[in-house]
């Protein structure tokens, strides 16, 4: 089901983890029946890798149209929503992301702190215990999920969840590939829960630097391929009426410098969080969510109440779109709480 050739000694060394890992604690699934069974909705989760929320307002509604669409024009979104606390990431972010859970393993979180694909251990393995995801709670529940990423360390959901990632199509640095498999699927045999990652603004963003004027074109290329899946959408009779897009990002970038991993600095640790498609209302995120706080310039800690809106909040609330519960032992709307309709 995997379209990316890994390297022999990264695939050698994933197949050696699996099989020498301790019973129950790497690959694998928590037994057991489906908690509900999928409504027949699709979400397609899309992370915009490295997107920093400035340079929509750089770039305007005529350099991102697809994405003002999205956030602004038509959905409901927020350009002020939060990474995670501990690290902003690519790998950390998107494994809460798919699990709800905070990244530092000693306080419940899913432990994975690497960022690279040469790091073979398991989700379950970094925390010490099991770890359900968004995979695994679809699949449970009678659904099919996909992921279709540009990094090769996206690996690592299929190593995790191996029964519950039912296609894994993984191009490097190849956004229009990637996009151009999942709008195949669409076509033809759309999983109830596709994960989308966009890796160009990132990419670029360490090349040329974040705000750089290449940059601004890797955003505006990506605006392009977005708004593809959303024509795509529109335009499919099976698709118009029940699937939901959900847009965030794992961090954004520090202007002028190739670097987004200080994870005090605003201009990392803002992101966006956006729905668009069907049944949801054109509306400002937080103002279809009063009881989560907009955080102004802040970064609110795990105790702040109300919370801002989280990317780490992906998980639950597609769960919540497909009438499935939320993961168990997650953290981030575990309560399902967070209004998208």
């Amino acid at each position: 089901m995997s379209h990316l050739r890994r390297p022999a000694v990264v695939l050698a060394a994933a197949l050696a983890a699996a099989f020498l890992a301790a019973p129950g604690t790497a690959t694998a699934e928590r037994p057991g029946p489906a908690r509900e069974t999928v409504n027949g909705k699709h979400v397609i989760a899309i992370s915009v890798d490295g997107l920093n929320p400035r340079a929509l307002t750089k770039l305007g509604r005529t350099g991102t149209p697809n994405l003002h669409r999205l956030i602004k024009d038509e959905g409901a979104g927020t350009v002020n929503a939060r990474t995670q606390l501990e690290m902003t990431v690519t790998l950390p972010n998107h494994t809460s992301m798919v699990t709800g859970r905070r990244i530092r393993a000693g306080k419940g979180g899913h432990g994975v702190t690497w960022n690279d694909d040469t790091v073979t251990t398991t989700v379950q393995q970094a925390a010490g215990h099991e770890v359900d995801s968004v995979f695994t709670q679809v699949h449970e529940a009678g659904g099919t999920t996909a992921v279709y990423a540009t990094k090769s360390k996206f690996w690592l959901f299929e190593n995790s969840w191996p029964k519950a990632v039912d296609k894994n199509v993984i191009e490097v640095e190849k956004n229009g590939a990637v996009v151009k498999a999942l709008r195949t699927d669409l076509a033809t045999d759309p999983a109830s829960f596709s994960f989308v990652h966009l890796g160009k603004p990132d990419q670029v963003g360490h090349d040329a630097g974040w705000m750089s004027a290449r940059y601004l074109r890797a955003v505006g290329q990506v605006d392009k391929l977005v708004g593809s899946i959303m024509t795509q959408v529109e335009s499919t009779p099976s698709l118009r009426n029940n699937t939901v897009i959900v847009l965030t990002s794992d961090h954004g970038g520090i202007p002028g410098t190739k670097n987004h991993a200080i994870k005090t600095s605003r201009e990392d640790y803002r992101v966006a969080f956006a729905f668009w498609g069907a049944g949801v209302p054109h509306t400002d995120l937080y103002a279809l969510n009063p009881d989560r706080a907009n955080p102004g310039r802040t970064r609110p800690s795990f105790g702040a109440s109300p919370q801002p809106i989280r990317n780490g909040e992906v998980a639950n609330v597609s769960l919540d779109i497909l009438g499935v519960g939320p993961v168990p032992d997650s953290l981030w709307d575990l309560g399902q709480d967070l209004a998208w309709k």
